[in-house]
């Protein structure tokens, strides 16, 4: 596992992308194929450390919150507040860029694959700061990595879109301030959180309408996309192409893809 350390500002690590909405967490796809993975979750853990109080931003249905810490969470959208579980906290309806807290307020922060949903990252992550006396922790995707995945030959214009919606590392790094550690987060082959690359040794389950629902991405895909890709994928399975080029994969425990946690203190 490789971390590398920035300080404020200082370190170029992918390309510039367009803002997306605030928080639109009520354009997620949440599916019975999202379930939090416990390895994924002992990142987060390990990141967050002995923080007692946690504030969640884009929270949605509370995905990776932890009994072991109080948590505060934040969802701007009504429909994901609604079907947050009722041994969670109730959510604030508030945006990552105007948090209505003081500064100070938490021991630790956190925003899990959400910040490329917000329309101004470099404020939320400013305002995260402002709120947060201790790390602030983000799961995020390097969109610099995003294409270097199998599927780029398959569905090319899925990764673009996710290329694209996912800030940049150093845009974060540098609206964070102090110093940050940005560490891979491994994806272990049976991963229960199902976003594209959790499926890199199980192509097969890509071919699903319902697992691929769960990607906000392939939203972006009209029908006649949707199809091709089914057809490609289907070929290459059936004629051996896809295992002669990565069927490696398959029997890989865990794989270093785009999943990267982000550790800021001050």
């Amino acid at each position: 596992m490789v971390t590398r350390t920035y300080d404020s500002g200082t370190h170029d690590i992918g390309h510039d992308s367009g803002s997306n909405r605030s928080s639109d967490s009520g354009n997620r796809r949440h599916t019975h194929h999202r379930h939090p993975d416990p390895r994924i979750a002992r990142f987060i853990a390990q990141a967050l450390g002995d923080a007692r109080s946690v504030l969640n931003v884009g929270a949605g249905m509370g995905s990776y919150e932890s009994a072991a810490h109080t948590i505060t969470a934040v969802e701007p959208s009504l429909a994901l507040r609604a079907q947050r579980p009722a041994a969670l906290a109730t959510a604030v309806d508030a945006v990552a860029e105007d948090l209505p807290f003081t500064d100070g307020m938490f021991d630790a922060s956190m925003a899990l694959f959400s910040v490329h949903q917000w329309s101004d990252v470099e404020a939320g992550m400013r305002e995260m700061r402002r709120v947060t006396r201790g790390p602030v922790v983000v799961l995020t995707n390097d969109p610099a990595r995003v294409r270097d995945f199998w599927l780029y030959e398959y569905a090319p214009d899925v990764l673009d879109v996710e290329a694209r919606r996912h800030p940049p590392l150093r845009t974060l790094t540098a609206a964070l301030g102090g110093s940050t550690t940005v560490t891979p987060v491994p994806i272990p082959l049976d991963c229960t959180d199902g976003f594209n690359e959790a499926y890199y040794g199980r192509p097969e389950l890509l071919l699903d309408p319902a697992v691929r629902q769960a990607g906000s991405a392939w939203s972006y895909l009209d029908d006649r996309a949707r199809q091709d890709f089914d057809t490609s994928l289907r070929h290459a399975l059936g004629s051996g192409a896809w295992d002669a080029a990565f069927g490696h994969l398959r029997n890989r425990p865990a794989y270093d893809g785009s999943l990267v946690l982000l550790r800021s203190t001050p």
